[in-house]
């Protein structure tokens, strides 16, 4: 067992450092760095397993556990499904271009080591969550409220997934935007379910006292709203549909909201 928090904590971030390694070795194989978004999800589930089995297991920590494995295995599982055959994504065959030899030792630390380290940070939830929470815990309201936005992002990423699994399925939809369902009201209910997953598991940790470890939901909210979520994917949306303009004009972000009628502000 280890006794103490910080120790966890550092292990915790050997651990992600070592998963994203093993990972950039497979993506040297295949020539393919698209595997860390694959294993991204099964990352937290590997961390978080990890706090838990060497920490004193208190009562209602296997809770954080089971939850963030619901996340993290659902979310793999359908990233290896989706691109299971499709080759490298554009995003990284743009860096492999860019950089060229120098790209294998590149992808090392900007795509797989940084990854590795956001991990470990957005993870920090559950290093408390797992080794600190109580049964009594659970019924404050953070856990509670936390609880609640855990299963409400959870149905927003999974149905936005599958929703748009289904429009893609069907040949008559090629080159369409998606605006049904859950993608008529927002542009991203897979993000916006992200976000409030990560909220909720940051509300078991509150409920155990640990407030600092807010950093975790504010920085995956950040990245998914400002950097590698919407405004990445938006731009080259924009770039190769020209539909997606006027659905970005009627359809909220990333919080659900009724559609704006033409002309309206």
């Amino acid at each position: 067992m280890i006794d103490h928090l910080w120790m966890a904590t550092l292990a915790g971030l050997g651990l992600s450092l070592l998963l994203m390694t093993l990972v950039w070795l497979g993506s040297l194989w295949w020539r393919d760095a698209s595997l860390v978004d694959r294993f991204w999800g099964f990352g937290f589930v590997l961390v978080a397993a990890f706090w838990w089995l060497t920490g004193p297991r208190p009562e209602a920590g296997w809770l954080a556990l089971l939850l963030v494995s619901l996340w993290g295995l659902r979310l793999s599982l359908w990233l290896t499904w989706r691109n299971w055959g499709q080759g490298e994504d554009a995003r990284y065959r743009a860096m492999r271009e860019h950089h060229g030899k120098a790209f294998a030792w590149r992808s090392l630390a900007t795509v797989f080591g940084l990854q590795g380290l956001i991990l470990w940070l957005v993870a920090w939830p559950l290093l408390v969550a797992t080794r600190e929470l109580e049964t009594g815990m659970l019924w404050s309201a953070p856990a509670m409220v936390g609880l609640a936005l855990f299963a409400t992002g959870l149905f927003f990423e999974a149905t936005g997934d599958w929703q748009l699994a289904r429009f893609k399925s069907d040949p008559a939809n090629r080159g369409r935007v998606m605006d049904q369902g859950l993608w008529r009201y927002t542009r991203h209910p897979n993000y916006f379910g992200d976000m409030l997953v990560w909220w909720g598991l940051f509300g078991l940790a509150a409920a155990a006292g640990a407030w600092w470890t807010v950093i975790a939901p504010l920085l995956m909210s950040f990245l998914l709203a400002r950097v590698s979520g919407v405004t990445l994917l938006e731009r080259h949306l924009q770039e190769t549909r020209p539909d997606y303009r006027e659905y970005v004009a009627r359809t909220s972000a990333l919080i659900p909201w009724p559609p704006r009628r033409p002309g309206s502000d």
